[in-house]
């Protein structure tokens, strides 16, 4: 074990003493050495102390565990990453596209290619969370749809009451927003690629993050329900506390299970996944993905057309397979950086040049905005085993 940063961990501490957050988890590791610190309670003005095996909602770092089992299927060549997604999801064969974004449902124009599976790994299908201006998700006529469809696209409670065959049928109903490949679409990708994953393994998807990931890498804690749910801390958003699903909802599997943000986890089960991805596919000296795949993953596949078109999330990051890619240096480090945030207030990221991993754990979505992530990313940094 190495010592955490002291000045990462008197950050921590003022962050929870100014009121900023109940408490924390963070994971620092350099190559083989780990730190993990814990600091204050679950909730405001509670009693229960942080743990390092704490379980937090992770939400949208699910997307990088969904893009490693998704290149786990191709290498068995249950898949393809170029094939058309109609192929296991024939319910979206033929989708048309909208003759502009805002425009009405009936105004489309064919789409100029397929869907492919790539697609959904690089949220470059056509369709996701649309921005005008600083709204996120307007109320334009395909915004709507899929909230009068219930497919819950971006936010992750209510959980959407379908299954997944009935949501890929509802989700295929609707026109794409634009054309596959032209734009960068933020977080639907990973919803249809859940149903898609399940068909190609023939089995639920929970069972096949399951056998595929979480069992291997020792991810005990990790999975869409937990038996621990009623430890999740509480959830608060905007500094309000938010119910997201009662802690009983958390310990019964989802009728949906969201490959873009569903999982719960703690830090040891995420550096376990993280630690994978710096070793180039091998866990305890077994391979359990190709190096070419993890170099896949963790390699932007976004122009800088693309990446504008994504800014307001991306913030002039690249996109690999599930999750962002730093492709200019920027406040924390060089390019190369890659990781992902949890919209309920949680970040992870991999500096592979300075075998370094950094895992920030807390259940306020306030994380994502108030200068936490930059400010541990560059302490985290000065660890030294």
């Amino acid at each position: 074990m190495g010592r955490m940063p002291s000045q990462l961990q008197q950050a921590m501490t003022a962050r929870v003493e100014r009121g900023d957050f109940p408490g924390l988890v963070a994971v620092v590791a350099r190559d083989d050495q780990v730190s993990v610190e814990a600091v204050g309670v679950t909730a405001f003005g509670g009693d229960v102390p942080m743990r390092r095996d704490t379980p937090f909602r992770i939400a949208s770092m699910t997307k990088p565990v969904m893009a490693v089992a998704t290149l786990m299927l191709a290498e068995d060549d249950l898949l393809d990453l170029e094939e058309p997604v109609a192929r296991l999801l024939p319910e979206l064969a033929g989708q048309r596209v909208l003759a502009r974004p805002d425009g009405p449902l009936g105004e489309t124009v064919g789409a100029e290619r397929p869907v492919t599976v790539a697609d959904l790994l690089t949220f470059t299908l056509g369709f996701g969370a649309v921005i005008d201006g600083d709204r996120v998700d307007p109320p334009w006529p395909i915004v709507r749809a899929w909230q009068e469809l219930d497919l819950q696209m971006l936010g992750m409670w209510p959980r959407t009451p379908h299954g997944p065959d009935e949501w890929i049928k509802r989700f295929g109903s609707l026109p794409l927003i634009t054309q596959p490949g032209s734009r960068w679409h933020y977080n639907a990708g990973t919803l249809i690629l859940g149903v898609l994953l399940a068909r190609a393994a023939g089995k639920p998807l929970g069972d096949l993050l399951r056998e595929r990931v979480f069992e291997p890498l020792g991810m005990t804690s990790t999975g869409f329900s937990s038996p621990r749910a009623a430890e999740l801390p509480t959830q608060y958003e905007n500094g309000d506390t938010q119910e997201i699903g009662a802690a009983g909802d958390w310990g019964r599997q989802p009728v949906f299970p969201s490959g873009s943000g569903g999982l719960i986890s703690t830090a040891d089960d995420y550096l376990a996944f993280a630690r994978l991805l710096l070793a180039k596919g091998v866990h305890g000296g077994t391979r359990l993905l190709s190096e070419q795949s993890v170099e896949a993953m963790t390699t932007n596949h976004l122009s800088p057309a693309q990446i504008e078109s994504g800014s307001f999330f991306l913030e002039g990051s690249g996109w690999g397979y599930g999750l962002a890619v730093t492709v200019a240096a920027d406040e924390v480090s060089g390019p190369g950086r890659y990781g992902w945030s949890g919209g309920c207030g949680t970040t992870w990221f991999n500096d592979p040049r300075e075998g370094l991993t950094l895992i920030v754990l807390s259940q306020v979505s306030d994380l994502l905005w108030n200068g936490t992530i930059p400010e541990f990313g560059k302490l985290a940094y000065n660890f030294r085993p």
